[in-house]
């Protein structure tokens, strides 16, 4: 079928129709009206009246601006990222070199202590004797063969012996103890292997990393366990019911065996005489672990210098408990003093409580001597001896008055 449109033009319904439509005639004027509008344009583009398009990413230049300079932070931020974790690595790698080379220092002045102590035990109707044998560390001060240890690792013993690091074992000799402080002093003979430095305890901070060195259980020699200072001036109270004084509590690990071995610095310095383990309590069914402690060295080298030289200990008694004093301390607590101790308790009867000192009183000066950063309470107090009397400086409610005192502690060996 066939359609016819208004054109009078015919069209094929045909789908493969090859009929060809006629041409239309183009105007010349409309030829010529495009030229004429091409021409124009091209002037007004050549005389900048019709602007350049612009992209449509394009960014102003505040933005470019703003953009390199989050870039340039965002990199600074990397490269200090960069820089921290890579100081991070060396400080920890500076950490560990320093401990390796403390234990290459003073591991060959630790020893194993061996003590054989006559025992009597009873079974039912009798009883039968034998030598029991008790094992702790110690560790050489002297390169004449001068050895601390624990009293309690000694104490009863018949027979005494010293392993060295190197293997030797040497005959012991006990020169003296003092069980107040549980400590005691052997000496061998023989070329030692390594002598070890007793350092400064009164500069200890919470925090400081420390490293325990000796022989627990006896067995495993020259064992080396490493923790923190977790705290100072602890006051504990021994199996004798004896109060310890001033321990160094820390959380490096500590078994029985390591009693009598040295608790050392960063510096390489013995800085405490490990001496006990706190497991539990005997009002409680808590159990516990990281508590160690150990004597402090300034009270160490009082004690054995005074064995050493005098080959006994005449050991001045005032009876208080207390608590060092030091710049950061009265800082905090806005004390008097930088220096000194502060009562904490007193035992009753003492040469404290006769005196009438009172708790919170602050000891500033024990007759001649003042308490110092390079003068501790025991450094005064063991300049005297049993029954001298002394004048001690406190401060009590902001005021300072003098106490008259006379020190207590055993006579006898004088």
């Amino acid at each position: 079928m066939n359609s016819y449109n208004n054109n009078t033009n015919f069209v094929s319904s045909s789908p493969d129709s090859n009929r060809k439509q006629p041409r239309r005639s183009f105007p010349w004027f409309t030829a010529f009206i495009m030229i004429l509008i091409g021409c124009l344009i091209g002037v007004l583009i050549s005389l900048n009246f019709v602007p350049e398009p612009k992209p449509e990413t394009s960014a102003s230049a505040e933005q470019i601006e703003n953009l390199q300079a989050t870039v340039t932070a965002l990199q600074n931020t990397l490269k200090q990222s960069q820089s921290a974790a890579n100081t991070l690595n060396v400080s920890y790698t500076n950490v560990e070199t320093e401990i390796t080379n403390v234990v290459e220092k003073v591991g060959p002045a630790v020893v194993t202590v061996t003590a054989n102590i006559p025992t009597t035990a009873s079974y039912y109707w009798f009883q039968t004797s034998y030598v029991a044998t008790s094992m702790g560390s110690g560790v050489i001060i002297s390169d004449q063969g001068y050895i601390l240890t624990n009293n309690h690792v000694v104490e009863g013993a018949t027979e005494l012996s010293v392993e060295l690091s190197d293997g030797t074992t040497l005959p012991a000799k006990l020169v003296n103890t003092d069980e107040f402080t549980d400590l005691a002093v052997l000496k061998v003979d023989g070329t030692m292997p390594g002598v070890a430095k007793l350092g400064e305890s009164n500069l200890l901070k919470s925090g400081e990393t420390v490293i325990a060195i000796g022989s627990p259980l006896g067995n495993f020699k020259n064992t080396v366990t490493v923790g923190v200072v977790s705290a100072t001036g602890r006051f504990l109270e021994n199996d004798k019911g004896y109060k310890m004084e001033n321990l160094i509590q820390t959380d490096a690990a500590i078994n029985q065996g390591n009693s009598g071995g040295p608790l050392v610095n960063l510096a390489g310095e013995v800085i405490g005489i490990n001496v006990m383990i706190v497991r539990g309590s005997s009002t409680s069914s808590t159990y516990a672990e990281g508590l160690g402690f150990a004597i402090p060295s300034d009270t160490v080298r009082l004690i054995a210098q005074q064995i050493i030289e005098k080959g006994k200990l005449t050991r001045p008694y005032l009876g208080i408990q207390w608590v060092d004093i030091t710049p950061r301390l009265a800082e905090n607590y806005g004390l008097p003093v930088k220096y000194g101790v502060i009562v904490l308790a007193i035992e009753p009867g003492s040469p404290a409580d006769q005196a009438g000192l009172k708790r919170n009183d602050i000891i500033t000066k024990i007759g001649d001597y003042e308490i110092t950063e390079n003068s501790a309470y025991y450094n005064c107090l063991f300049k005297y001896s049993p029954g001298d009397k002394v004048t001690l400086e406190v401060i009590r409610n902001g005021k300072k008055i003098n106490i008259d005192v006379k020190l207590g502690g055993d006579t006898t060996a004088l």
